[in-house]
């Protein structure tokens, strides 16, 4: 059963880890890769990513990106969103300190933002503007 907007939004919250889908050109399937996200009050969907990284510069040639967000307990549930590329700007310890809290337990978050920001080169955040939703939670059949 497909999930309602508020149930959609309250699934993305939680810090699953998701796979992001970009475009890799003709001949190509595409590009899919786990990463971490984080959305924003008004519905934005935003990651982290290298600015040289292939991610990266798939993404502004696509100028577009999907996310797929699953879990299997208590039941299986998935949300998929896709939309464009609002904006990519370069990150900042404190958008990387966000996301990291959002996944890691309290206790190591500083350690892993002071090891990130030394040693995983530029970073970009890269904010889609949510278009495309498909989602179900299988256990409501």
């Amino acid at each position: 059963m497909a999930l309602t907007r508020e149930e959609r939004e309250q699934f993305l919250a939680e810090p699953h880890v998701a796979a992001l889908a970009v475009d890799a050109g003709e001949g190509r399937a595409p590009l899919t890769v786990p990463i971490w996200y984080q959305v924003e009050d008004d519905g934005t969907v935003w990651i982290m990513t290298g600015r040289d990284s292939r991610k990266n510069e798939l993404i502004g040639k696509a100028g577009r990106f999907s996310l797929l967000v699953d879990r299997l307990e208590p039941t299986i549930r998935y949300v998929s969103v896709e939309g464009p590329v609002i904006e990519t700007v370069p990150a900042t310890i404190e958008r990387l300190r966000e996301i990291s809290a959002r996944y890691l337990p309290a206790e190591k978050v500083d350690a892993y933002v002071d090891f990130a920001w030394k040693n995983h080169g530029e970073q970009v955040v890269v904010r889609m503007r949510p278009e495309r939703w498909v989602s179900s939670d299988l256990g409501n059949v």
